[in-house]
């Protein structure tokens, strides 16, 4: 930890510490509005059973302070963990289907178990650690920095925020297209605590539970844990048993040609919540918490083959080509796992499976000082070790292996803010966050496939980084119905990447890769984002604003170059967006509405050059092809849209939520390096970034039929649709990713006392067959997609204590 972490996180505890001492005199009572909820299960709590005749009330927090969802003046989508369970929603890539202009995918084999996230078109589904994300990603205040161990768990969750936009000034860097927020119920002390069981699909078994306990008057303990396993959905299959006689050799006897099953679940976390309420003005939390995933990697397949290059791929005695024969089917492929011994390369094998585990441990503490108030303090520890395989051309030939790929990180984060309220008009919050964080990045890579002789080595590379913000956010009641709000942030961020490339043994390289060894390149910079919000309460039941925000993603250093003289940094890219939004609770509140219009500049946008003669190494002369991988600042866009959330409570016992959206993406400019027309094989004018879809939309409904002495059964049906995406910034048709729609019923039964509940769900009902994720294959060589889960079924029993 460095000297200013130590001091900000002293602070923030030297300050909680005065306030016990002050707690031993008479404090005044604090208003409600300059503070953070203190009570998790009263934050969001949507009444899911569909028994009230009104919208429930959501309180968030998206501005530092609790207010209700319809008076903040933010495009934001508020879900309760009880309407999480109702949509049979287990992990935070599951939301996305109910919010508008938001997408989250668990990512490819190709980049381990990280998330794909993307809001507004505006994100990062790339998982190196010289990559920023492009969605700021929160758990209980504490900052998720990296895309790799983001498929979190639905752990006890309180509430999930979903901030669409720029949020700069509010999340800080890398919120660009927005933030998520998970927050976890807090503890009550008062007993309570739930078990379930699920059984399901393909030997599906998920176990839950949490318990809820008192150990003193002012201290609480919850405890939740998970366990979650299944079979996976995709057969691999030995190509040679499968197509003997081709001069493929088989390496299972037949029928038995089936050598795994990827897409399985293997995933187990725990999470513990200590609450200490000192007075009723101080309190302190500390919450830790602990994962464990492995597994077969990410179902793929190969939807693409066509291999024209000049690198010998085919490690066999009789002349192989990559093409189509080795597209299995829908739901197989034939990895092989292996490039075979060929002249003086030596055997590469990868045992396809994913291993991560990781901790984490923060602190909080709440301290009203007086009326009007507060000091929050928020210290934090994370770390993990992940490490993954993958076979992107998913055949028996020698295309390329990566890994095994290892990440060590580690990194501590403090935030410190006052919060405040004067003569009941003005409220502010001043603060400052600090971030230090390590990775070790260390991959084997057996590239056969690159042009003259195969890229095999070994890279361990350190990437330390750091962060440094403070921030400023008020608001002033300028009339009873008319608010005028604005903020501010400065942020200093800096990274270094250190290159280490070896052989197998430890020896040093020959060529390019030998030069790059030892270097370092290094990347600084600092940024200021604003926000300004005016919003007006036409009736109590209308609610209007007008905002300009910004936003950034950081920069960085080419994690991938091909030359020593590749190494070089790229600048943020930033976004300014201009909205409107209305949100409105009509017909005596049966009828919330809520619509957001924005229009966006999205400057300096980060791609990736698969040329750059201009950085050739010396003798290679900038008129001759040489490989390149180097992210830059290449392009300008200008992104509008438009937003509709609504839940609707018709008759008693029924609730209908729905939501659309409209993302219209457009490049202004284009580097001449990164495509245009002059670079056919670029971006073009026209195209979307990665996981864009232009349209969205999802219909839920339930209704809670009462059955006397038997209880309630509550019916629940939710469908979701998306056009079409791609998966490369280069839109081609083989990484296209075809518009599809998804249908998910539920039905749950609970007795009179509603501590127990029963419920079937079915997941996919039609059975659509559609892709989450499509990569193209490095070469390039064809592309391949992970397809999603196909039809599945599952049963769950639930006892509340």
């Amino acid at each position: 930890m460095t000297k200013r972490s130590m001091l900000l996180t002293a602070a923030s505890w030297v300050a909680a510490a005065a306030g016990v001492l002050a707690a031993t005199g008479p404090v005044q009572a604090q208003t409600a509005t300059a503070s953070t909820p203190t009570d998790g299960a009263a934050t969001a709590s949507p009444d899911t059973n569909g028994s009230a005749n009104q919208v429930e009330e959501i309180v968030v927090t998206a501005q530092f302070r609790e207010q209700n969802l319809q008076r903040t003046p933010l495009a934001i989508t508020a879900v309760s963990g009880a309407m999480m369970e109702a949509r049979s929603q287990n992990t935070i890539a599951d939301i996305a289907n109910q919010a508008p202009s938001v997408t989250l995918k668990p990512n490819s084999a190709f980049f381990g178990p990280s998330l794909a996230a993307n809001i507004r078109g505006v994100g990062q589904f790339d998982f190196h650690p010289a990559l920023e994300p492009g969605v700021g990603l929160y758990v209980d205040d504490v900052y998720y920095s990296t895309l790799t161990g983001s498929i979190l768990d639905l752990l006890d969750v309180d509430r999930v925020e979903i901030s669409r936009g720029p949020q700069g000034t509010l999340s800080g860097k890398n919120s660009i297209g927005g933030s998520i927020k998970l927050y976890s119920k807090r503890p009550q002390g008062d007993g309570s605590g739930y078990a379930s069981l699920t059984y399901g699909s393909r030997s599906r078994i998920d176990v839950r539970g949490a318990i809820d306990v008192g150990l003193t008057n002012e201290l609480a303990l919850r405890v939740a844990g998970v366990s979650r396993a299944q079979d996976g959905y995709v057969s691999r299959l030995d190509y040679g048993c499968v197509n003997p006689g081709q001069g493929i050799p088989a390496v299972r006897d037949a029928p038995n040609c089936l050598m795994s099953k990827q897409g399985e679940v293997g995933f187990r976390a725990i999470r513990a919540q200590l609450r200490y309420q000192a007075t009723p003005d101080l309190e302190f939390n500390i919450i830790g918490d602990y994962t464990r995933e492995k597994h077969e990697m990410a179902g793929s397949v190969l939807t693409d083959a066509s291999y024209n290059g000049t690198g010998d791929i085919n490690p066999f005695p009789t002349p192989q080509r990559f093409d189509a024969r080795f597209i299995c089917g829908r739901y197989c492929n034939y990895a092989a796992y292996e490039s075979p011994a060929d002249g003086a390369l030596a055997r590469s094998v990868i045992d396809g499976q994913v291993n991560y585990k990781g901790w984490g441990v923060s602190g909080q503490v709440e301290w009203k000082v007086a009326d009007g108030l507060q000091i929050v303090g928020i210290t934090a520890y994370r770390w993990y070790d992940s490490i993954f395989t993958a076979e992107d051309d998913l055949s028996p030939m020698s295309h390329g292996l990566g890994g095994p790929n290892q990440l060590k990180f580690h990194s501590w984060s403090n935030e410190l803010r006052l919060n405040g309220d004067v003569a009941d008009r003005l409220h502010y919050t001043v603060g400052g966050f600090i971030m230090d964080q390590d990775i070790l990045y260390t991959a084997r890579q057996d590239l056969r496939y690159t042009p003259g002789s195969p890229l095999v080595f070994v890279s361990g590379d350190p990437v330390p980084s750091f962060t440094r913000a403070a921030f400023a956010h008020a608001a002033f009641d300028v009339t009873d119905r008319l608010t005028a709000t604005a903020g501010i942030r400065y942020t200093k961020e800096g990274k270094d990447y250190s290159y280490r490339r070896r052989d197998r043994n430890g020896n040093l390289l020959s060529g390019q890769n030998g030069l790059l060894d030892g270097r370092t390149g290094s990347y600084r910079g600092d940024r200021w984002d604003y926000r300004a919000n005016l919003a007006y309460q036409i009736t109590d039941d209308v609610n209007s604003y007008i905002q300009y925000s910004t936003g950034f993603k950081g920069g960085g250093v080419n994690p991938r170059p091909f030359a020593y003289t590749q190494v070089q940094p790229f600048a943020p890219e930033t976004l300014a967006t201009w909205e409107l939004g209305v949100k409105s609770e009509l017909l005596d509140r049966k009828v919330r509405l809520n619509l957001a219009v924005f229009s966006s500049k999205y400057r300096d946008i980060q791609l990736i050059l698969n040329t750059c003669p201009q950085f050739n190494p010396p003798g290679i002369p900038a008129t001759a092809t040489f490989p390149c991988g180097l992210p830059a600042n290449v392009g300008t866009a200008r992104i509008r849209g438009f937003e509709i959330e609504s839940s609707i409570r018709p008759v008693a016992g029924m609730l209908i939520d729905a939501a659309l959206s409209h993302v219209d993406f457009k490049y202004l400019t284009i580097a001449p390096a990164a495509g245009g027309p002059g670079n056919p094989a670029g971006v073009q004018f026209g195209m979307v970034p990665p996981y864009t879809p232009k349209w969205k939309w999802s219909i839920g409904a339930q209704y809670r039929i009462e059955a006397g002495n038997l209880g309630t059964f509550t019916p629940r049906f939710d469908i979701s649709h998306q056009s079409d995406a791609w998966g490369t910034a280069v839109n081609q048709n083989r990484t296209r990713i075809p518009a599809y729609t998804v249908s998910n019923a539920r039905v749950t039964w609970r007795n009179v006392g509603e501590d127990i509940e029963a419920s079937v769900e079915v997941t996919n009902l039609f059975n659509k067959y559609y892709y989450l994720t499509t990569t193209e294959i490095s070469g390039p060589a064809g592309a391949n997609a992970q397809p999603a889960r196909p039809r599945e079924w599952a049963i769950t029993l639930k006892k509340k204590f």
